[in-house]
């Protein structure tokens, strides 16, 4: 997700609260990237824990934002 909308504010997605489903996905995603090789086991380990404890769209789009798209 782009941080930066056409506007040019902030995106206002990133301060939307994640539900557990999003949590999820995102979790799903992380486990295929490290299925592939994309992610160490401390990096997966770390982005795990973190996706649980996110809040936001925003902490969540942080945490795949170096990851393909082709994960989704």
């Amino acid at each position: 997700m782009s941080q930066e909308p056409a506007t040019g504010g902030p995106d206002p997605h990133r301060k939307v609260r994640a539900a557990d489903r999003d949590r999820e996905r995102v979790a799903d995603r992380l486990r295929r990237a490290f299925g592939e090789g994309r992610l160490t086991v401390e990096e997966f380990d770390e982005r795990t824990a973190a996706t649980y404890r996110a809040r936001t769209y925003g902490e969540l789009d942080d945490l795949t934002a170096d990851l393909p798209g082709s994960l989704w």
